[in-house]
């Protein structure tokens, strides 16, 4: 069956959406007819040439980028280098939201719960403040390793990985002041962009999903403080995923929606619940560009009934906190008010602010990346981590060595360059002044620190 008879077997199948009606199977055939969006989002913590004078996603304008053309990112060192994201433009609405009903009083604390890759969390990080706290969770391990690269690349010490079922955040009683729940979905809204997704669709895969996207937000929001935001989020076009949930979410669990502000030149489709009437907002990519994706915002009403309390430390690896104080021996390479914690060998640099959390998640959560990684101790020698080479706080103290991109490709390859660098010992090789990662200039040659498992391996010319 070709792609076509598919989406003609299948769009007719799909619930109408309250306030919408029934999706027309052409209209989603013409779609489909027409190649992806592409877009990008750039770091405000790196501010760089790329990409600047491209067309604005509206609803992101500061960021929020459409390209032209889909250029080949692995060869571009300012990708490495964090300078921007591919993020699809449909689910940078979650900026708008968080814009305009995230009002803060004290820092932030806030949880992406099934972040990865990590395009949100990287969007929410760039929103945040330095005394705020994004805890990004993904439950699959190898997906987690993926979430823990991309943050490391934004630069942020204020943005932690963790690695838990949805269930162990309960222990957290009122913690969060946001929590953003991309809920696993049918994936119907990319079916543009993943052909697998139309073959795996069926109403069955349906009700599974929407049962499965109840548990997760149940089980999460004991972690919400009363006042605090939720951001609920799929991209499927099945209204028992988006607007049936809301309603779900009304009658469970005391949640009041929360309108977030659309221009009408934006084309987004407002939709309202069918029977509380909640808020919601769809992506359809025949009326605007970007993927299909659903957004709904609501309130906690409830107070929580306890404060998060510590349990007894269970997990090995786990941060402790009791080592020698080894602050100071990393003060010349971050510009920024931290503490250095030591794990299994390992320096970690957690924000001063930060500490009383740490002490406080890592007793109930498995963290996989805390901060930012400052490298090990050899003798007298500080060996850096590749983590602090990306880091937006790196001291302007340290020796950088600024490459052309060529030489930057190379490097990124993980081969030698500069062999007549007249500077000798650690320095940070950076690309249109952010760091891509460590040499270590010895008089005869150098040596190329960047992580084995990272390098490119395409050809670069």
């Amino acid at each position: 069956m070709n792609l076509n008879d598919k989406l003609t077997a299948i769009v007719p199948r799909l619930s109408p959406v309250p306030g919408a009606g029934p999706l027309d199977a052409n209209t989603v055939l013409q779609a489909h007819e027409l190649p992806a969006t592409i877009s990008v989002r750039l770091n405000p913590h790196k501010p760089s040439a790329a990409f600047k004078e491209h067309t604005v996603v509206p609803w992101l304008p500061d960021t929020g980028r459409y390209l032209d053309h889909r250029p080949v990112f692995t060869l571009d060192p300012l990708f490495h280098s964090g300078a921007y994201y591919v993020q699809e433009a449909s689910s940078m609405f979650v900026g708008q939201a968080f814009q305009h009903l995230v009002h803060r009083n004290a820092p932030l604390r806030v949880l992406d719960l099934c972040a990865a890759p990590g395009g949100k969390s990287t969007l929410l990080a760039s929103l945040m403040q330095h005394d705020d706290l994004l805890i990004a969770n993904e439950v699959i391990q190898p997906r987690a390793a993926i979430l823990a690269e991309n943050l490391t690349r934004w630069g942020q010490m204020n943005t932690w990985v963790s690695n838990n079922d949805p269930k162990d955040f309960a222990r957290l009683n009122g913690y969060f002041d946001l929590i953003l729940i991309d809920a696993p979905c049918t994936g119907s809204g990319l079916w543009r962009k993943d052909a697998e997704a139309i073959n795996e669709w069926s109403v069955e895969h349906v009700k599974l999903c929407s049962e499965r996207q109840k548990r997760i937000v149940a089980d999460a929001l004991p972690a919400l403080k009363e006042g605090g935001i939720l951001f609920y989020a799929t991209c499927s076009y099945s209204a028992e995923e988006n607007e049936d949930i809301c309603d779900w979410l009304c009658d469970n669990l005391s949640l009041e929606s929360l309108p977030v502000p659309v221009a009408d030149s934006w084309h987004i489709t407002a939709t309202r619940s069918a029977r509380h009437q909640a808020f919601g907002y769809r992506f359809y990519p025949w009326q605007l560009k970007g993927e299909g994706f659903f957004l709904a915002a609501f309130r906690k009403q409830t107070a929580t009934t306890e404060a998060p309390r510590r349990e007894k430390q269970k997990n090995k690896g786990q941060m402790q906190g009791k080592s020698k104080d080894e602050t100071a021996r990393w003060q010349a390479f971050l510009d920024h008010d931290f503490r250095a914690i030591e794990r299994n060998g390992e320096y970690y640099g957690v924000a001063s602010t930060h500490t009383a959390d740490l002490e406080l998640l890592q007793t109930m959560l498995r963290i996989r990346k805390t901060g930012t990684a400052l490298g090990k101790i050899a003798g007298k020698d500080a060996i850096p981590d590749h983590e602090l080479a990306l880091s937006i706080h790196l001291s302007p103290a340290v020796a950088r060595l600024p490459l052309g991109r060529e030489e930057a490709l190379l490097f990124l390859k993980k081969e030698e360059i500069r062999k007549d660098n007249p500077s000798k010992g650690w320095q940070v090789a950076t690309y249109e002044g952010w760091g891509l990662g460590w040499g270590k200039w010895l008089p005869n040659r150098m040596n190329n620190y960047f992580p084995k498992n990272w390098r490119i391996r395409m050809d670069i010319k």
